[in-house]
């Protein structure tokens, strides 16, 4: 028997920065500034991020995107160690946090450096998420209905009995139409993919799938999960623009090319954690007692294939006395 000698699990330091960013963010549920309360994330995750025994680089983040605070393509953080690459969304879902709406997280992804996909200049891409059972069965290549016949068959049910996961955005109208078509069951979100990804993956959550067109930021950190969680997905870029299509195309991408799983995260060194800022269908959102607020965390080491559900009691008066958040 060959035994590995124990490595540092660097999502246990990964759920400090989303625990803090989730914090920070929360002041800001429902009242509707999703830039105050992405900033206050932000910069949480940053100072978390600088405590952490690595060398992380940035390279997958929101701002570019969405012209909001970020932690910016190319960034170094850390206290220095081993290097790897870092996927951030300090709010995955601002607009969730802005209105109250369920289903806002704080999420970072880590692997080792070079081996996560990078989009470049793309911002949008159909994506296909399915559980360890279906990840043989679905292929972007088939068409929703064909893909929900397969899915079905290989978890054992009708497509009636199917959930899928997609983004109430007006790109999708035609396969809502197939979706319903076929027969299956949709939970329409306006935001919130990664969280949908993990959803379709999770067992317990009611939803069977996740299909449609969201952004690229999103699904390569959702890949880092699924990937760890045994799932299924594919990945096709899907540029929403006529900027976004001619960029993509001189920058050599092929607009063609389905992506697999091995190629959007390269590793399975890989180290994910989210933290629940608002209600959503696997992680409880911050809750405030008292002088106590109580966080939820997923954490997933890819190595080891190790899940993690972490419930954090913070006693609020001792972090702003120590703290440079404010919380």
């Amino acid at each position: 028997m060959s035994t590995v000698p124990p490595t540092r699990n660097l999502a246990l330091d990964l759920m400090r920065a989303t625990e803090a960013a989730a914090l920070a963010a929360a002041r800001f549920v429902g009242l509707g500034n999703k830039e105050e309360g992405d900033r206050a994330a932000v910069e949480a995750m940053r100072l978390l991020l600088n405590a952490v025994p690595f060398r992380g680089r940035v390279v997958i983040g929101e701002g570019e995107k969405d012209k909001a605070p970020m932690l910016f393509n190319g960034e170094e953080v850390g206290a220095g160690g081993v290097e790897v690459d870092l996927a951030v969304d300090p709010v995955e879902g601002t607009r969730l946090l802005a209105l109250g709406r369920p289903g806002a997280i704080s999420v970072i992804a880590a692997a080792p450096r070079g081996t996560l996909f990078n989009p470049g200049p793309g911002f949008y891409a159909a994506k296909l998420v399915v559980p360890p059972e279906a990840k043989e069965a679905a292929h972007l290549s088939l068409s929703p209905r064909e893909n929900l016949k397969e899915i079905a068959r290989a978890l054992g049910k009708p497509v009636r009995e199917l959930t899928v996961f997609v983004l109430d955005k007006p790109r999708h109208q035609a396969l809502i139409e197939e979706i319903r078509l076929a027969g299956a069951r949709i939970t329409l979100q306006t935001d919130g993919d990664v969280a949908g990804a993990l959803a379709a993956v999770l067992p317990g959550t009611g939803v069977d799938v996740l299909m449609g067109t969201g952004g690229t930021p999103e699904g390569v950190i959702a890949a880092v999960a699924v990937r760890a969680l045994g799932g299924g997905m594919q990945m096709r870029l899907d540029p929403q623009s006529e900027e976004e299509r001619w960029n993509l195309v001189h920058a050599g991408y092929a607009l063609d090319k389905i992506y697999d799983l091995e190629e959007l995260c390269a590793s399975d060194d890989t180290h994910f954690a989210a933290t629940g800022i608002t209600d959503g269908p696997f992680l409880k959102g911050v809750r405030y007692e008292g002088g106590l607020a109580r966080t939820e965390s997923l954490l997933l080491r890819g190595a080891t294939r190790t899940l993690r559900r972490v419930e954090a009691w913070h006693r609020m008066e001792k972090l702003r006395a120590i703290s440079a958040v404010p919380y």
